[in-house]
């Protein structure tokens, strides 16, 4: 049996566990935290249609659907509150499923009890220092002094991976997409009343300062982003002096300039709901994924912008193509090669997707005038087509059963 090291109890860590205890190897996530997930970014997220059939094959799909909301269709408004189009976000599954949208936070949690459940070992306050081949597997070092050994090691530690830089020390850094993200939830339920909203609707404004997108969950709460174009990125220090309060005015005042729910949606979030300020990234081509007994996977291997809506669903299929590759190839390197070839050209493919949607957001002045004027056309034909231009995105599917090698 080979044992594996996962380097990261996010989201692609605890789904790579259980992809490879599936597979019939013994995986250990390493968590730098002394808690899994500990320090994460972000209000909620999107898992498609395509992640979540990734998911089913490890029957943990239910992790997603019992403890977040359908929410399969989108819907577009103007700055000034004129109905653009519905269209829907990637089809539905044959069991019915749609596209469903969870809070970050329970979701990591979720994951990371679920692999417990199924027997995955957790060694925590494991920080990542440095690692090496031994020849017959790979020894990794940790902040604490400590030392563990495997067959092989999986950096599923995030944009900043630690694990893409032991592999090669030229790789590539996050790129700034010229966007920071904040985020919350409104707790007065009887707002989306007032305001009239529609739930389980993703309502999404191309506002004239800012772009804006809520949902309205069953139980009545509002989930909200917003994308600032910015030139600069955010620096730690001005992210940790900016109070909840300022970052909320700030956006606020932004919002006003349009007509529709978005400023009052904002001003009723409290401090203890309200996501700060923080960077949007994407990351552009990682030229080297592997070595012979070390490799990246989700974020780290091809981080892509959280306006594709595929960072999850990307993850969770890279966790299952390795698996299946391990499991079938009984070489290291070789497993670790093929998983590579599977997966490099549909990831870049998103990832492209993705920083062409960004770029749209982050146009200031004339940029931003023409993307408000020209979008409303260019939607409504996407609409007539439905969900064709985006298949090759949400139709796509993994398989648990053995490829030819």
């Amino acid at each position: 049996m080979k044992k594996a090291l996962i380097i990261g109890g996010g989201i692609a860590g605890p789904v790579t566990a259980m992809a490879l205890l599936r597979a019939g190897l013994e995986p250990i996530v390493c968590e730098a935290y002394n808690e899994a997930a500990a320090e994460q970014i972000g209000a909620y997220l999107t898992v498609a249609v395509n992640g979540l059939s990734a998911l089913a094959l490890l029957d943990a799909h239910h992790v997603v659907t019992e403890i977040g909301y359908p929410t399969g269709t989108l819907s577009f408004s103007t700055s000034s509150g004129k109905h653009i189009t519905d269209m829907p976000i990637g089809g539905t599954l044959p069991d019915g499923t749609v596209t469903h949208s969870i809070k970050r936070r329970d979701m990591y949690r979720a994951l990371n009890a679920e692999a417990t459940r199924r027997g995955v070992r957790y060694e925590y306050n494991k920080r990542l220092v440095s690692a090496v081949s031994t020849g017959h597997g790979v020894s990794a070092t940790f902040a604490d002094g400590s030392t563990l050994e495997a067959d092989v090691l999986i950096g599923a530690d995030g944009i900043r991976s630690h694990t893409r830089e032991i592999i090669d020390p030229a790789a590539p850094k996050a790129h700034f997409l010229g966007i920071y993200g904040l985020g919350g939830f409104v707790t007065d339920r009887t707002l989306h009343a007032e305001l009239g909203l529609r739930p389980g609707i993703y309502s999404m404004i191309f506002g004239k300062k800012a772009f804006f997108g809520y949902l309205v969950a069953p139980d009545g709460e509002i989930w909200w982003f917003a994308n600032m174009p910015r030139s600069q990125e955010l620096s730690q220090s001005a992210g940790e002096s900016t109070t909840q309060a300022q970052w909320r005015d700030q956006l606020v005042e932004l919002l006003s300039a349009d007509r529709g729910p978005a400023a009052r949606i904002v001003a009723a979030t409290p401090d203890d709901t309200f996501v700060p300020g923080f960077n949007q990234y994407d990351l552009p081509t990682v030229t080297t994924w592997h070595n012979d007994n070390m490799v990246i996977v989700g974020d780290a291997a091809h981080a892509v912008a959280s306006s594709s809506g595929q960072g999850v669903s990307m993850a969770v299929e890279d966790a299952v193509t390795l698996a299946t590759c391990l499991r079938d190839i009984p070489d290291t390197a070789a497993a670790l090669a093929a998983y590579e070839d599977r997966r490099r050209a549909r990831v870049e493919r998103v990832v492209a997707y993705g920083a062409e949607t960004s770029s749209d957001k982050a146009s200031s002045g004339l940029g931003r005038l023409l993307v408000r004027l020209l979008t409303p056309y260019f939607l409504k034909k996407a609409a007539k087509a439905g969900v064709a231009p985006l298949n090759w995105i949400f139709d796509y599917r993994i398989s648990w059963e053995p490829q030819q090698v």
